[in-house]
């Protein structure tokens, strides 16, 4: 008991010294506003070289990331149909199915899938 408390004391305090080190020598001194303007030949930039934020882009991820995190939730439950109750399987598979399709038409029906525009 007395060594894993002296071993946790010993990583905390190291990790609090890199945190600390790490914050000391990432500061910048100065912004300069050459260093942080595009480079262009010398010359100031035309435009901004910031482009806005496509909330269509967004939205899409976020569908992706919604998919791939239900192929994640259906995977298990193909690996464990032998070893569980049929009924309550099929049940809670029937469940979650209708759960996704109906979140598919919604985003169907709110033109979410569309990809050109």
């Amino acid at each position: 008991m007395f060594s894993v408390l002296i071993t946790s004391s010993i990583l905390i305090a190291i990790t609090t010294a890199v945190m600390m080190l790490a914050s000391i020598l990432s500061k910048k001194a100065l912004t300069d506003r050459e260093k942080c303007s595009p480079f262009e030949c010398g010359f100031d930039p035309k435009s901004s070289s910031r482009l806005p934020f496509s909330l269509r882009f967004f939205l899409i991820t976020i569908i992706f990331l919604i998919f791939d995190v239900e192929i994640a939730l259906i995977l298990p439950m193909v690996l464990i149909i032998s070893i569980s109750n049929i009924m309550a399987w099929t049940t809670t598979s029937i469940v979650f199915i209708i759960i996704l399709i109906i979140g598919l038409y919604h985003e169907w029906s709110q033109g979410m899938l569309n990809w050109s525009n």
